[in-house]
């Protein structure tokens, strides 16, 4: 099922208010996984600031001319021992719940896939919770797999 009328484009800074909500409902969805997360006000990204970095790549899905969707990917220095020097991380991945289930992240990552093929950027990456399940489904729905898990001590 897709969603007629959606407009994937790159985020500008008059975007910024509503990509701020977006973050806000990311954190919020995320809090539940990761017990780890400071108390409110909290901030992951300085999206002002990607918005105009040339290594990264801000993007908004539009339904009639409203944002409802976000993503992003990164180029990102890979590990010395790893088989590639840069990747594309991709973040800030984000639909409004009302549309959800219509193809929107997916034409998202269609498009972050082909900025990272024009930066050179072949091995791409994300980082979701364990047990945020839906995420995991969704990604996998648009190829990616599970590669390492990451554990933590209190």
């Amino acid at each position: 099922m897709t969603h007629k009328n959606v407009l994937v484009r790159k985020a500008t800074n008059e975007d910024l208010p509503v990509l701020l909500s977006f973050e806000q409902e990311i954190i919020k969805a995320e809090r539940p996984f990761d017990p780890t997360i400071r108390e409110d006000p909290v901030q992951y990204y300085d999206l002002g600031k990607m918005i105009l970095d040339e290594n990264a790549c801000v993007l908004v899905a539009e339904v009639d001319g409203k944002p409802v969707a976000s993503g992003y990917a990164i180029k990102k220095r890979a590990r010395h021992y790893l088989d590639h020097e840069y990747y594309a991380y991709l973040g800030f991945m984000f639909t409004d719940p009302k549309f959800r289930g219509f193809g929107i992240n997916a034409s998202i990552v269609e498009q972050l896939k082909e900025w990272s093929d024009g930066q050179g950027l072949e091995e791409i990456r994300l980082t979701v919770y364990n047990d945020n399940l839906p995420a995991i489904k969704a990604y996998e729905k648009v190829g990616f797999k599970k590669h390492i898990i990451e554990m933590r001590l209190d």
